[in-house]
């Protein structure tokens, strides 16, 4: 029988998990070097004068 206690640590550590991924994923993305050019023209978006 599933309690309360089991269903609570499984969705933590399955949210711990899934967190972990998650930043991660985001982490390489932003990391990738076929993205540096992208993120470097973002980044001065603020200084242009059109």
């Amino acid at each position: 029988m599933t309690t309360y206690e089991s269903w609570r640590e499984l969705s933590a550590s399955s949210g711990l998990f899934f967190f972990v991924a998650l930043f991660a994923g985001v982490l390489a993305y932003a990391l990738w070097p076929s993205n540096r050019e992208k993120f470097r023209r973002a980044a001065e978006t603020p200084l242009r004068e059109d």
